[in-house]
């Protein structure tokens, strides 16, 4: 694909920042003015993500907050010729200004896993940071949508909604789960496989964002292709390892940085769009759902609208072999919600 027919994809809001050729009024009358902060900006996610996040027309200034490192990340790309203004935030005393007025939070703050640390260790300090930065939302910016990008994420959106209900403000149609790189990396997969055009191509994504519990609905894939069970297989289980296949190409020394920004930046302009009253804004997300019993946050396609979530919709039908893996999902899914609200319950 060209790099014209590429940017012919982008949103109107990415396609026309990107060109440097909308001004601030006229993104303001398309619903532009939005402030976005990004937290855990100066991160190996939070830098690409807080430069795309700049790039979007409808927004009018992007909020980059970190414990460090933050003020040269602003300076880099505040020089990029778009419209919004960016500033950097560094340390719990500037937490409040970097959040206050907001529309849009996005979290990719969290560390990586290092040597001697165990996945416990792991969730117990990123669980924390997630809580610490949620209960800041929660009193400069309570009306404001918040994406998760933390992980664990099948964990840390119930830490989320547990802190806002503590804190008074909870909403469950601003709280989203991003579950969108699971979905990108199902598109191109199935494309390749299929001989499709990428760019066409849609794959709902179900479940969690963790291994098994992501699901990826190929019977469901548009335009439809005449894959095998073998071929299906295949793609469903390297749509679940797509993190680990990365942190195998980089010799461990690193992540699903670029890919992840990317995939944030997609779901922050959908629910730009959506705050925009912009029209059948559909996205799968990871939220509070009534969609399986007993599993009370589970991603399925949401319409995004003005107040977050407008609807979320139902899974389907399944195959044999996709139902298989949806019953195999839920004993996990089903303990790390568990894991997450027990966490708030012990520490706050």
């Amino acid at each position: 694909m060209s790099l014209r027919h590429a940017f012919s994809k982008l949103s109107p809001a990415l396609k026309t920042s990107v060109s440097g050729a909308r001004t601030f009024a006229a993104s303001a009358a398309e619903g532009g003015g939005r402030k976005v902060a990004v937290l855990g900006a100066a991160g190996g996610i939070g830098q690409s993500l807080s430069m795309l996040m700049k790039m979007n027309s409808m927004v009018d200034e992007v909020s980059l907050y970190d414990i460090a490192g933050t003020p040269g990340v602003a300076a880099d790309i505040s020089h990029i010729n778009t419209t919004a203004i960016a500033k950097g935030y560094m340390g719990d005393e500037q937490l409040h200004d970097a959040l206050s007025g907001c529309d849009l939070v996005i979290i990719p703050a969290g560390v990586p896993r290092k040597p001697g640390m165990t996945r416990d260790d792991l969730f117990k300090i990123n669980a924390g940071i997630v809580a610490g930065l949620v209960k800041a939302c929660a009193k400069a910016c309570p009306n404001a949508l918040i994406n998760m990008i933390s992980n664990p994420v099948n964990s840390t959106v119930p830490i989320a909604a547990e802190v806002l209900k503590k804190e008074g403000v909870y909403d469950k149609k601003k709280l989203l789960g991003v579950t969108t790189l699971d979905v990108v990396r199902a598109k191109t997969f199935y494309a390749a496989k299929a001989g499709v055009q990428v760019e066409k191509v849609d794959v709902p994504v179900i479940g969690g964002h963790a291994g098994i519990t992501i699901l990826p609905l190929f019977s469901q894939a548009t335009p439809s292709a005449p894959l095998s069970d073998e071929d299906i297989d295949a793609l469903t289980i390297r749509t679940q390892n797509g993190g680990t296949e990365v942190v195998e190409a980089k010799d461990g020394k690193g992540s699903a940085t670029l890919s992840m920004a990317y995939a944030g930046a997609m779901m922050g302009d959908a629910c730009l769009q959506g705050l925009a009253g912009k029209k059948d804004i559909v996205e799968c997300s990871y939220v509070e759902s009534p969609v399986v019993p007993g599993i009370p946050y589970f991603a399925t396609k949401v319409v995004l609208g003005p107040e977050g979530v407008a609807e979320i919709r139902e899974i389907g039908r399944m195959t044999d072999y996709e139902q298989s893996w949806f019953e195999k999902m839920q004993p996990e899914l089903k303990a790390s919600i568990d894991k997450g609200v027990a966490f708030v319950n012990e520490t706050m």
